[in-house]
């Protein structure tokens, strides 16, 4: 396995510092983050690190050029809007870049692009399996014709009081994983698989690698605790964050010896790249960077750097 990390932290930093940054702390790849220039929508969104709407022949060679120099190789570019926005025209801006981000992935070698399926926050799952019916086949076409795989994050996407009642993603559980493969059985439509969004579901993290072995693509590293009591006190209808939070690996509930023994059984050899979302390491820049280093060091039982 590939130990990276995810770039969405670093939104301060410019595409070479990133590299530098990942070559000079011993990574071996990087989900870089591809969004459109603009002002950010959310936290860990809005980061640019490849401009894919000027991505000109001149660039990508340049781009592939300080890979091969810092021996870094791209796991995956990553784009996590809301493809099935009730807005429709909101919509079909997100579908384009995504587009854009895969064809983007074509030109650069880069294997995986990873993203979400979206939702309609404020319908059911029926009524949104129709706009995924509607909006995702084209997509994957796309993907088929570039060769270049898709990875579903499995977040739901349900954390504030504007995503309230049914998250921005629908593509959080196995049983919605294994309807939407035998919709679009492509096999370039997988997961980006993120054991952490299991655990705060109070879902089994280890046993879906087994099933959908075929289907992981890429593997996100980021960790949860649940605050047992607080949840005891709230239930599971409060929004997720009040009895929950992000940590790094080695920190929540995931359990890593595990997760990590499911992963080389099913024979995994991709990407493994830590994402940082815990709150205690974002005060500054050097807290992030050290987060990953910890986070790294964590993880180094398990994966050969």
């Amino acid at each position: 396995m590939k130990l990276g990390f995810v770039s969405a932290i670093f939104a301060e930093l410019d595409f070479a510092e990133v590299i530098n940054f990942a070559s000079e702390e011993q990574f071996s790849c990087i989900e870089l983050m591809c969004w459109p220039k603009g002002k950010a929508e959310r936290r860990y969104a809005g980061v640019t690190h490849i401009d894919v709407s000027e991505l000109t022949a001149e660039k990508t060679a340049k781009i592939q050029k300080t890979l091969e120099e810092k021996s870094i190789s791209i796991s995956g570019l990553g784009y996590y809007p809301n493809p099935l926005e009730a807005d429709e025209e909101q919509s079909r801006f997100f579908v384009e870049h995504l587009k854009q981000v895969i064809t983007a992935a074509q030109q650069l070698g880069v294997p995986v692009v990873n993203t979400f399926i979206g939702r309609d926050h404020t319908r059911n799952i029926e009524d949104n399996w129709k706009r995924f019916k509607a909006v995702w086949p084209a997509i994957v076409k796309h993907a088929e014709n570039n060769r270049v795989k898709i990875g579903i994050e499995n977040c739901p996407m349900y954390f504030t009081g504007d995503e309230w009642p049914g998250g921005k993603n629908f593509a959080y559980s196995p049983a919605i994983w294994r309807r939407m493969f035998a919709e679009i059985p492509s096999k370039y439509f997988g997961l980006n698989y993120d054991p952490s969004h299991l655990v705060w579901q109070q879902m089994d993290h280890i046993k879906p690698i087994y099933e959908f072995k075929d289907r992981i693509y890429h593997v996100h590293i980021k960790d949860a605790k649940v605050n047992y009591d607080r949840l005891n006190d709230v239930g599971i209808m409060a929004t997720p964050l009040e009895y929950h939070v992000p940590k790094l690996p080695g920190l929540g509930d995931v359990n890593w010896g595990k997760f990590f023994s499911a992963l080389t059984d099913i024979g995994y050899k991709g990407p493994v790249c830590i994402e940082v979302e815990d709150r205690a390491y974002e005060d500054s820049l050097d807290s992030r960077k050290t987060a990953l280093l910890q986070s790294r060091d964590y993880i180094k039982q398990f994966v050969v750097l």
